[in-house]
């Protein structure tokens, strides 16, 4: 990723919450994207007792599609079931990923605004590289906006 692409980047409210299964990696991204300058915003749960992920899942939507946050990171065990919850909300594309190729792409071409990664799938590691790529990542729009705009248009 391109030196460019973080500086593009680095006025952007970036929100954060995840369920119990991955509040460590959370707090790990949290600090790692702060460290660049992004401005964080992390509503996630901080105590280990179970909790339900399709409700951190849309706060951080809400906040997304709200305009109080530019961009959303959300976690849980695998992914999947608190981007489900997110892309319920109005005006929210979220993708899962876990590689850098896919959470550049989804900003690329789809224009998402949230990036769901699972904390039992990928390591620390990789996650911040995942994050990284996101964030770095700018809509490219042309026929790419065409094929957004049609997703929005499901929406109703």
């Amino acid at each position: 990723m391109s030196e460019k692409a973080l500086v593009m980047s680095t006025a952007k409210r970036i929100v954060l919450s995840s369920d119990h299964a991955a509040i460590e990696l959370r707090q790990a991204i949290a600090r790692h994207i702060e460290a660049k300058g992004f401005t964080v915003q992390d509503i996630g749960p901080t105590t280990p007792e179970s909790t339900h992920y399709p409700k951190h899942g849309e706060a951080a939507a809400r906040a997304v599609a709200s305009g109080e946050a530019d961009l959303g990171v959300i976690l849980c065990g695998t992914g999947q079931g608190i981007m489900m919850a997110a892309n319920k909300v109005k005006g929210i594309r979220c993708g899962v990923c876990s590689d850098t190729f896919s959470a550049k792409m989804i900003r690329a071409h789809n224009n998402a605004n949230m990036l769901s990664i699972g904390a039992r799938v990928v390591g620390e590691g990789l996650a911040l590289e995942i994050v990284d790529a996101f964030l770095g990542a700018e809509f490219e729009g042309g026929r790419h906006g065409t094929r957004v705009d049609m997703i929005t248009e499901i929406e109703g």
